[in-house]
């Protein structure tokens, strides 16, 4: 009978093969921003979120502040903290704070959906497996991307930085063809960025993802709001 970590590892196995090929695509964009590769697999290491990572590469390019990256990271990062919460309902009683907090650093969309998804409660062993397998794919590809984003010709690591990007648009396509919702706050996403980036430019990127984020998020819950499933069921009664 294999271990709780043996089994975690094997089933992030899919994750950090995943991991590899989209963070090829951060380590070569953060090198063609101006950093090292030592610096792209460090960010990697302590940062392990695609889209947020993207986001900071843009504004540590562009000279943006502190405050501009700690608003950024916070607006795209804060789906993790209600994944967390999520999460948190299936542990078991071997979860002391500091093993909440260190499994908590490797929350992540793809994380989240095989922890949830299996039975029972899940042991510390268990998510530490499952997390430093993806962790370790997601680092050695960011080191393969920035090392390849040194030697490569530009023209073919260009053609290459598109892959986190393509990344993005594989999330989004699947649930917008199945909801109306999901669609507006794409579509509303994508216009406020661009409305940003040709009308406005004297906002810098960091803020302009952020009053993206919440003008997007804002509309679709006016325009397309969820309808609460107790209340329904009350007034059917």
């Amino acid at each position: 009978m294999k271990s709780p970590f043996v089994r975690g590892l094997l089933d992030g196995v899919p994750i950090a093969l995943g991991y590899l090929s989209v963070s090829f695509g951060f380590g070569i964009l953060a090198v063609r921003s101006g950093l090292t590769a030592l610096t792209s697999v460090i960010i990697s290491a302590v940062n392990l979120t695609s889209a947020g990572q993207a986001a900071g590469i843009a504004i540590i390019a562009a000279g943006g502040s502190y405050i501009e990256m700690a608003l950024t990271q916070l607006v795209i990062n804060l789906r993790y903290g209600l994944m967390s919460i999520s999460l948190s309902q299936k542990l078991d009683d071997t979860f002391n704070t500091p093993r909440r907090l260190l499994v908590a650093y490797g929350i992540t969309d793809e994380i989240f959906a095989v922890a949830s998804a299996q039975k029972g409660l899940l042991t510390s062993r268990y998510m530490y497996g499952l997390i430093s397998i993806s962790m370790a794919g997601w680092c050695a590809g960011t080191l393969l991307g920035a090392s390849a984003g040194q030697l490569l010709p530009a023209s073919l690591t260009d053609a290459m930085g598109i892959v986190l990007y393509a990344m993005f648009i594989a999330i989004v396509i699947p649930p917008a063809k199945k909801s109306r919702g999901v669609l507006a706050v794409a579509v509303s996403a994508a216009i406020c960025s661009m409305i940003f980036k040709y009308l406005l430019p004297q906002v810098t990127g960091g803020f302009a993802i952020i009053f993206s984020a919440v003008i997007a998020a804002v509309t679709g819950a006016l325009v397309f709001p969820v309808a609460d499933e107790e209340s329904t069921e009350v007034v059917s009664q």
